[in-house]
C-alpha cells in the first residue's frame, strides 16, 4: 500500500485499527512512534547492484491505555513527514514488536489496516542456477483428458 492510499484510507476512517497476519487486533493504545524513510541499496545474489526507498511506520504499544491516535493526528504526522523528509508516493512498511521487531507489508480491508508478511526472495535466479518452478499437475487429471506428458510440455 503506498503513502496515497493510507493517507486516503485516513480521509474515510472515524479510528484507525491494525490487525496482525494471525488475526488479533494491535492494542487500540498504540502509538505510531515514528515515520521514516528507509533506503536499501544492495548487491543481490546475481552481481546486481540494486536500490529501494520505502516508507515504514513504527507502532508500538505500552502502558499507556488511555492514548488513542485519531486519524487526524496520523494525518499531521504524516504531513510533517512528507514536508521534512522530502517523501514521495512509496509503498508504507510496518514494523511492529512481537518476539522481535517484525516487518510487515500494509494492506486494507472493511475499516482495518492489515498488517501482512513479507517473504524473502532471490532476485537473481537465472543467475543463481536456481531452476524455475515448475507447475504441478496431478496425473490422474493428465489420464482424464487424454494428454499426454511430452518433452517441453510442463507436466514433468
Amino acid at each position: 500500500m503506498k503513502l496515497s492510499q493510507v493517507k486516503s484510507k485516513l480521509n474515510d476512517l472515524p479510528e484507525i485499527h491494525f490487525k496482525l497476519p494471525n488475526g488479533e487486533s494491535v492494542p487500540s493504545h498504540f502509538h505510531i512512534t515514528e515515520i521514516g524513510l528507509v533506503d536499501k541499496n544492495f548487491i543481490d545474489c546475481g552481481g546486481t547492484l540494486r536500490q529501494e526507498s520505502k516508507i515504514s511506520f513504527q507502532l508500538w504499544t505500552a502502558q499507556d491505555y488511555d492514548h488513542r491516535l485519531s486519524t487526524e493526528k496520523l494525518k499531521s504526522i504524516i504531513e510533517l513527514s512528507e514536508k521534512h523528509l522530502q517523501l514521495q508516493d512509496l509503498e508504507v512498511e510496518v514494523e511492529y514488536q512481537s518476539d522481535t521487531i517484525g516487518t510487515y507489508s500494509l494492506n486494507f480491508e472493511g475499516e482495518e489496516f492489515l498488517l501482512t508478511p513479507k517473504q524473502t526472495d532471490c532476485l537473481a535466479k537465472e543467475n543463481c542456477g536456481i531452476p524455475e518452478q515448475k507447475p504441478r499437475v496431478k496425473l490422474a487429471d493428465l489420464q482424464a483428458t487424454n494428454t499426454s506428458c511430452a518433452p517441453g510440455s510442463g507436466c514433468c
